[in-house]
């Protein structure tokens, strides 16, 4: 009796602790909606003083975003409209302020305010925390441990290297060259660069440019690239629980884990081949020391060296930066010159001089091109390989307008629109060399070319990737003619670096002797 009395009282209450759980579920949606709401009007306060293209409240900008390969023309157009800068929403509660003009990306570049704390966020699983995301004591220790590992004496043998892999490069392209075939080519130049990177940085013969099948590292870069634009642009995408749970969140960690065994295997096998010697000066004794060997051997002031896991971190750093963001560059460069025959002889001419005869780039060349180095830069002006870099205010940040920004505002700055900004650049969509004479650098402002950034924080590689610019341009100048093929126009879409949706397509021909 007392059992089905119990029981009828147990059933009695379950309404009322239904209603229980159901008031507090409201609050806690009331609760985190009334954050949200919070959050949006502190964005949209933040953003007062910049006019700005109408967004959808729910959308903002992302619905313009056709990923078609006119998104960028579309950001260009807009800073047209609205100078210096105007907000971009990403979704209903993250905005940028975007900004374009070199007076506005000097306040931000030459400041020590740190890397946004969410576009650089979704690359943690994959480069950890390494010089491109770090900050503070940390990045500001690790700058000082790996800048020896750039010293020029350190470079000096690597253009010999580089040349090796070009050349490996060029003679796979002999059937190309035979048959008059349009060919795509950022696949090829990405497996030069991975080449290059892998024996100059970790004296590594990887073979991969010879290896048949598609490089697995390669793919990798690409998934992870696309997957980390894809979830910028997803707005739930934000929440690490939705984004671990997705496909998506599934296909990043796998792509990961093939990074992240491309470089441990590296690292393997440098540590290894140290145990024997634990200083530079004994491995100086045997072979040119490379990136690796300061990065395992570098000691701060307290004699303490880097932990395994910020190894891992600038390793797989390095080697994105190193390999993707050059691969981007130089295909680039390759598509411009098969697009302006005219500066590719001007071009051909200055490489052939320079080499005298040689089939091979040494360190002294380096500095005989200018009218090709001037070339370079035109194409990283039109086409930087990272489109563009995000901060984010850790104070109020006053423009030269007097307009201001409250801490805790995300700044995206658009290089690639700021390099066509047509108040800096006369006919800014006009490929002209000649805007690099040293007299015209003279009079704009250091901020208004930055394809490796600037200020504290610019890119600790430039002088390599220049160098490896160099080396590649000249050597595939000497070897063969570069022709536009008109019926591959590309579809450039900004992803970790810039890239073209149907890939750049060129014919070549070879020089005569």
């Amino acid at each position: 009796m007392e059992s089905t009395e119990g029981f009828v009282k147990y059933q009695l209450g379950l309404p009322h602790m239904h209603h229980l759980i159901a008031v507090l579920c409201v609050v806690a949606v009331v609760y985190k909606l009334t954050i949200l709401l919070a959050q949006r009007r502190a964005a949209k306060q933040s953003m007062e003083l910049f006019p700005g293209p109408p967004s959808h409240w729910l959308f903002g900008h992302l619905k313009e975003f056709k990923q078609d390969g006119s998104d960028l023309k579309k950001i260009v157009k807009w800073g047209q409209q609205y100078p210096y800068a105007f907000p971009m929403w990403f979704g209903p509660l993250v905005c940028f302020l975007s900004i374009h003009h070199p007076d506005y990306v000097k306040t931000i570049l030459a400041s020590t305010e740190p890397k946004d704390n969410m576009a650089y966020t979704f690359v943690k699983p994959w480069i950890g925390d390494g010089l491109l995301v770090s900050e503070g004591q940390k990045w500001f220790r690790h700058r000082r441990l790996l800048t020896p590992g750039f010293h020029y004496e350190v470079l000096k043998p690597y253009v010999n290297l580089m040349s090796d892999s070009v050349k490996t490069m060029l003679d796979k392209w002999e059937s190309y060259a035979k048959t008059n075939e349009s060919f795509e080519l950022f696949n090829h130049v990405s497996l030069m660069t991975l080449d290059s990177i892998m024996k100059c940085a970790f004296s590594y013969n990887s073979n991969c440019q010879t290896e048949s099948g598609t490089n697995e590292y390669i793919k990798a870069v690409y998934e992870l690239s696309n997957l980390i634009n894809l979830r910028f642009r997803t707005f739930p995408y934000h929440n690490d629980l939705i984004f671990y749970l997705s496909p998506h969140g599934f296909r990043l960690r796998k792509a990961c884990k093939v990074a992240h065994s491309h470089t441990g295997e590296v690292i393997r096998k440098r540590k290894e081949a140290l145990k024997e010697e634990n200083e530079l000066d004994r491995v100086q004794g045997k072979r040119n020391v490379d990136f690796l060997d300061i990065l395992l051997l570098a000691r701060d002031e307290n004699k303490q060296g880097m932990s395994d896991e910020d190894i891992q971190a600038e390793v797989d750093t390095f080697m994105f930066e190193g390999h993707d963001t050059t691969a981007s560059a130089m295909s680039f460069i390759l598509y411009s010159l098969a697009c302006h025959p005219e500066y590719q002889k001007m071009c051909r001419d200055e490489v052939l001089q320079a080499l005298d005869g040689k089939d091979t780039m040494e360190w002294e060349d380096l500095s005989k091109i200018p009218y090709t180095t001037m070339f370079i830069k035109e194409s990283l002006r039109l086409y930087p390989p990272v489109p563009g870099m995000s901060r984010i205010t850790t104070k109020t940040i006053t423009f030269f307008d007097g307009r201001t920004l409250p801490a805790g505002s995300h700044i995206g700055t658009s290089v690639y629109s700021l390099h066509r900004n047509a108040t800096v650049w006369e006919n800014p969509e006009v490929f002209d060399p000649l805007r690099f004479l040293p007299e015209n650098v003279s009079k704009r402002s250091p901020h208004a070319f930055v394809p490796f950034s600037a200020g504290p924080r610019n890119c600790i590689g430039q002088n390599f990737a220049m160098n490896e610019l160099k080396v590649s341009t000249a050597l595939t100048l000497k070897r063969y003619h570069l022709i536009e093929d008109p019926t591959q126009t590309p579809q450039i879409v900004p992803r970790l670096v810039l890239r073209s949706l149907n890939g750049l397509h060129i014919k070549i021909k070879p020089v005569d002797p």
